[in-house]
């Protein structure tokens, strides 16, 4: 039995200002307006039988996005989310998303693990690796996916092949290389022994964990007791598990090739031959959409005058440029990156420097997504802030107080069943408003059919999205 798991984390640093921490690259929109996971998820559903489970390995921030995803797939496959109180690296990951496997469906299964965010187009070859490395696993391996190199790329790391061990390209693993300079990768590629290392595995379950305990004892042990401290729960045909946050915090951040790949004897390697990407940069994302004949793509309402080689990007804005060459431009509601094509590695420094010096524009967008619904700030200043706020139909917004801003909420669409001070419940109908004093308990839901749409202006000395306290969250948000 082949379970998948995918790993869906990631600080969304290299394709900012699209990805942010709280809306990292897994769930980044593709040209054809399907995102990474959705993709990811869809693939992994070829790869195993209607009647099996596909765990998905993911901060606990990013479940209900996740599932609203999944759910729009519409697969038969059951959903089994582990959800990790923070990130914590490849090996943690992989070791806990293996005990609770064999918890549930022995030794013998055999785990498929996937990048959440790999974009592979060519599903039925990615199909077939996939069954020859269950093969190989099956017989004793740990088993990793080999892309075959098409040019000396010095973005990926390398894995040196050894002894062939079946007659359909299966090969021992002679050593993992670290990311080579220029002139090492020509000759890697010229020797014709070495593939990309693209971060996909497949596992015996039983293997994987005693190899564990025999080369990363620590990190196992750790990782059967947050298991053993963390419980399996159902709602509405879903299966999450909650990792027990004290004993996940205690497991070391590191790589599955770190704590066992590159120190194994028993690692072999499938040579895939499918189309493959980690859209790592702005340049591998561009490449996903045709150029003119200056050399210039575009996602974009755009006007380019004497401009080549230059990617745009926007839904929001009119985009013109004049006189430039080998450009990135992406604009989103509150950034706009322009870069380099060969500096687009960098973006990552831009990120960081945000994140130190506390500036949000690293963690969320101006939409933001919640369980209940979206909201996006129209407005902010010294003692307000102005938001959309959109609920889902049959959802709401946690029992709630704020100790420093009042709220004025005005309905524009919808129906809303407002909550003041516990007890007193309304209903607002459209084109209505309320207000809620600082210090009140208070709810906003939507007991329609169609999304609730609200104004909400806050008012107040202090705005920040940390001002607020939960009595009691359907979403198991209270703190």
């Amino acid at each position: 039995m082949i379970i998948p798991v995918i790993l869906s984390g990631g600080a969304g640093t290299r394709l900012w200002p699209i990805s942010r921490e709280g809306h990292p690259k897994p769930f980044l929109k593709m040209p054809d307006g399907q995102s990474l996971l959705y993709k990811t998820y869809a693939r992994a559903a070829q790869c195993t039988s209607p009647d099996s489970v596909i765990v998905t390995v993911t901060n606990r921030e990013h479940y209900f996005q996740s599932k609203d995803i999944y759910q729009s797939c519409k697969l038969k496959q059951k959903p089994l989310y582990i959800l990790e109180p923070e990130g914590r690296n490849t090996a943690p990951a992989i070791a806990v998303a293996a005990e609770a496997i064999r918890e549930q469906f022995g030794d013998s299964a055999v785990m498929l693990v996937m990048p959440a965010d790999h974009l592979i187009q060519d599903t039925p070859c990615f199909v077939a690796s996939v069954q020859h490395a269950a093969q190989l696993a099956s017989s004793g391996k740990l088993v990793t996916f080999g892309l075959v190199p098409t040019a000396p790329e010095t973005g990926f790391g390398y894995i040196e092949c050894g002894v062939p061990l079946d007659d359909d390209g299966g090969k021992s693993v002679e050593r993992f290389v670290e990311k080579p300079n220029r002139e090492t990768a020509e000759d890697y590629l010229a020797s014709g022994n070495f593939l990309w290392n693209s971060g996909m595995f497949c596992f015996p379950v039983d293997l994987v964990l005693s190899e564990l305990d025999e080369y990363a004892d620590d990190l196992s042990g750790l990782a059967r007791t947050c298991l053993e401290k963390s419980s399996v729960q159902d709602s509405g045909g879903v299966s999450f598990c909650e990792l027990d946050a004290e004993s996940f915090v205690e497991m070391p951040d590191i790589s599955i090739d770190y704590a066992l790949m590159e120190q194994s004897s028993e690692v072999a390697c499938v040579p895939g031959t499918f189309d493959w990407s980690d859209i790592g940069s702005w340049n591998a994302l561009k490449e996903l959409i045709p150029e003119d004949e200056d050399g210039n793509r575009q996602q974009a309402e755009s006007i380019l005058i004497d401009t080549s080689s230059t990617y745009v990007m926007s839904d929001q804005r009119l985009i013109a440029t004049v006189g430039v060459d080998d450009l990135v431009i992406v604009d989103t509601e509150d950034a706009i990156l322009v870069a380099k094509s060969d500096r687009v590695q960098d973006v990552k420094k831009a990120v960081h420097k945000l994140k130190k010096e506390g500036h949000e524009a690293h963690k969320l967008h101006k939409t933001v997504m919640r369980p209940w619904g979206t909201y996006s700030i129209l407005e902010e200043g010294p003692r307000v802030k102005i938001k959309r706020i959109m609920v889902k139909p049959g959802a709401k917004l946690s029992l709630q107080m704020h100790h420093h801003r009042s709220e004025h909420w005005i309905v524009v669409q919808g129906i809303a069943k407002i909550t003041d001070n516990e007890h007193k419940e309304s209903l607002v109908n459209t084109n209505e408003s309320t207000f809620i004093p600082a210090g009140h308990k208070h709810r906003l839901e939507n007991p329609g059919v169609i999304d609730l749409i609200v104004i909400e202006v806050q008012s107040g000395e202090y705005l920040g999205e940390d001002d607020i306290v939960r009595f009691e969250d359907k979403y198991g948000r209270v703190i």
